[in-house]
């Protein structure tokens, strides 16, 4: 469900010349035993809007004044969002005879031609005050304050995101409030201009329209928001832009060092400039210092659920949730331990947006079903990240709804996906692309594969050296101090690790792996820096220099481009010279 609340005007939306009738009301509870909130958006003061809707009890939330006083009707609690009018400005608006008025907790309400009075009052008496038209009346209030300052307070207090709401008005004080929707809807009645700002223009005049408009939240939910503002570009061809949208699944899949991260990374940045919140699970660093988010967990702790959770329920909050702490057999429990709570949170506020998982076969691994995976049936607004897909859950691949697949094998990767779900080879996958081309393929609806040039992050990309320096490497991508008879098995799950062990094994065991180009092959094939292998394997090749020398030079070369790494040898240095 991505559509949580509906936002509505009262007069000449909601209510029919003051009254809502019966139909539109029952369909109001309806929405709302969907699991959906209601929000009443008015102008109108509240004792009197409680004169006129005895049934405001429906409601989880009130914005009266036009965004000055916010209602929760199920507390009676009143909160001011505004400051009161001043005196000096009601007794001008008297002395200019304006007879027709009302005075609320912040709004002084009157109706045209008395907005001339108004202004001149504003202007006489240098306030901070602004006019506000609603189809002939004539609303004051401070500046700024409007119905989509209030519509933003109250879903502050529910926990929701101004994405996953649909607002509905009919005159110039709802322009705001539309706009600010993740959908905005205008009745049959509305003003034209109104109707130009809206996402949706509806059959139904008044309470009629609104009906149709719930109807539509219930049938349809994420096609009505189908607007350019939750709509994701992922690349571009010769026929325009590629773009992902809130009901997406994604898998983005290719061979190691080929971009998908950098491409992962780019959308986490497209993502964050609409507003969503995302949720990155992040095994092995390669988010950390994401702009706009916050690490949980390191190297050396593992984050816990109530951490992610507690961040989560800011929806401004995007979090990384690093696994780098987390023993690679033990990552799909880890994984599987925090999903309950996120599908929870997911299913009750729609947020967050977007789960992205990197390496998803390390967390979602082909043994492992969906229950096994605490995976929720609505997996819309996620992304999977692999090296190899078929390495990954075949129940947690079934949602896929589109592919992009990078680097010399894309197309056996549309292949596999096609074969673990017995689908004929998309149209398009015989063309030939470019090396810095991706293979992009819309799985539902089916479409031919499209050969589109990737969104590149605009952030610079930093070499992910925690990942290296304090997480945790699988045993095969460990380093292993065995010695020349092979009498020890110290592993080093890291380059800290490593710099300890190596400080304390004996010169023959070290010059053992030395002599071997071992420290090379290490830095070259699994931690993936040629620049340090290449440094390194100079140092080896060095029969000149002392263990003592060789194990120096080695040090200060990891430390250079590894910070972490410093820091520990440094205080182990510190240790040993006391």
């Amino acid at each position: 469900m991505y559509v949580m609340a509906l936002a509505t005007d009262y007069d000449g939306t909601l209510a029919d010349y003051g009254a809502v009738r019966p139909e539109t009301l029952e369909t109001l509870k309806r929405l709302k035993e969907s699991g959906r909130k209601l929000l009443l958006v008015t102008g109108r003061e509240l004792p009197d809007l409680k004169s006129v809707f005895p049934e405001i009890d429906v409601f989880d939330k009130v914005v009266v004044e036009n965004g000055a006083l916010l209602y929760t009707p199920e507390t009676g609690e009143e909160r001011l969002l505004a400051p009161s009018p001043p005196e000096a400005f009601i007794e001008r608006l008297k002395e200019k005879g304006v007879d027709r008025m009302s005075v609320g907790r912040s709004i002084v309400a009157t109706w045209e031609p008395f907005q001339t009075a108004a202004l001149e009052a504003i202007n006489e008496l240098g306030l901070e005050l602004e006019i506000i038209f609603n189809k002939g009346a004539v609303m004051v209030l401070p500046t700024g304050v409007n119905k989509a300052t209030g519509l933003k307070a109250a879903l502050k207090e529910m926990g929701l995101s101004f994405l996953n709401v649909v607002g509905v008005g009919d005159a110039e004080n709802d322009h705001a409030l539309l706009r600010m929707c993740g959908c905005g809807a205008a009745v049959a009645n509305a003003l034209p201009a109104l109707k130009d700002t809206a996402d949706v223009v509806l059959e139904g005049v008044r309470g009629a329209g609104v009906e149709q408009l719930m109807n539509r939240i219930m049938e349809s939910d994420y096609a009505l928001c189908a607007s350019a503002r939750h709509q994701v570009p992922i690349g571009e061809d010769d026929e325009g832009q590629v773009e992902i949208g809130p009901q997406d699944v994604l898998l983005i899949a290719g061979s190691s060092g080929i971009g998908k991260s950098r491409l992962a990374t780019a959308l986490a940045e497209r993502l964050r400039e609409r507003h969503f919140q995302l949720c990155i699970f992040d095994p092995e660093g390669d988010y950390e210092g994401l702009e706009g988010a916050v690490t949980v967990g390191n190297g050396s702790v593992a984050p816990t659920g109530r951490e992610v959770l507690e961040l989560l329920a800011n929806p401004d909050d995007n979090v990384v949730v690093s696994a780098t702490g987390v023993e690679p057999n033990d990552r799909p429990e880890f994984f599987a331990n925090l999903m309950p709570d996120l599908s929870a949170l997911r299913a009750r506020t729609g947020r967050p947006h977007w789960l992205i998982i990197d390496e998803a076969h390390h967390l979602m691994p082909a043994a492992r079903d969906s229950a096994s995976l605490a995976l929720s049936d609505d997996r819309s607004g996620m992304i999977m990240i692999t090296v190899h897909p078929d390495s990954v859950s075949p129940d947690a691949l079934k949602e896929i709804t589109a592919v992009a697949a990078l680097g010399p094998k894309a197309r056996d990767v549309i292949a596999t996906i096609c074969s673990v779900f017995d689908e004929a080879l998309p149209a398009g996958l015989d063309a030939s692309f470019g090396e810095d081309e991706v293979l992009f393929w819309r799985r539902t609806p089916p479409t031919p594969v499209r050969r589109i040039k990737a969104e590149q992050p605009r952030e610079a990309r930093k070499r992910h050296t925690r990942k290296y320096a304090e997480g945790r490497l699988g045993e095969e991508a460990s380093f292993y101090f065995r010695g020349p008879k092979n009498e020890m098995n110290l592993r080093a799950h890291n380059l800290t690790m490593f710099l300890q062990i190596a400080e304390g094994i004996d010169d023959r065991t070290w010059e053992h792996h030395l002599r071997r180009g071992d420290y090379s092959k290490w830095f070259e094939e699994r931690i993936g820096d040629e620049e340090l292998a290449g440094e390194a394997a100079g140092i080896e090749e060095d029969r000149s220099l002392s263990p003592a020398e060789s194990r120096q030079r080695l040090a200060e070369a990891v430390r250079r481009r590894y910070a972490a790494p410093a820091s520990e040898a440094g205080c182990a240095g510190a240790r040993r010279g006391r």
